[in-house]
């Protein structure tokens, strides 16, 4: 079964192909999935910690991490939990602070771009 997604960016793009492929994983490994599923989102609700507060820690991992497709999804959910361009781009800076040149060459490449993509969306 072939899918068909007419993205509006590259970013809107590679949140599809990460969505897509989490769902063919899950239907190959639904128990695996579900667990990790239901630890996530307990990991990510509202406490002493705000939502917002943990996407930018999420995104710091991300960039620390030089995973692309979680910077993309963690830079969308920064901005859905209210983030500013600017409190993301601080995040960015702690993050090179300990990730060096790899951490911040993402963030002022990805990071402003799927900022950019997402706001566009938006409008």
């Amino acid at each position: 079964m072939e899918h068909h997604f007419e993205a509006q960016n590259s970013s809107e793009a590679a949140l599809h192909e990460y969505k897509y492929g989490l769902g063919l994983f899950t239907k190959k490994m639904p128990e695996i999935a579900r667990h990790y599923n239901a630890f996530t989102e307990v990991c990510f609700e509202e406490g002493t910690l705000s939502q917002k507060e943990k996407q930018l820690i999420a995104l710091g991992i991300s960039l620390y991490s030089q995973d692309e497709y979680c910077i993309i999804y963690h830079v969308k959910g920064c901005l859905d939990q209210g983030a500013t361009e600017e409190q993301i781009l601080e995040a960015v800076g702690v993050t090179a602070a300990f990730g060096g040149g790899a951490s911040l060459s993402q963030g002022v490449t990805l990071v402003q771009e799927a900022i950019q993509d997402f706001n566009q969306l938006q409008q």
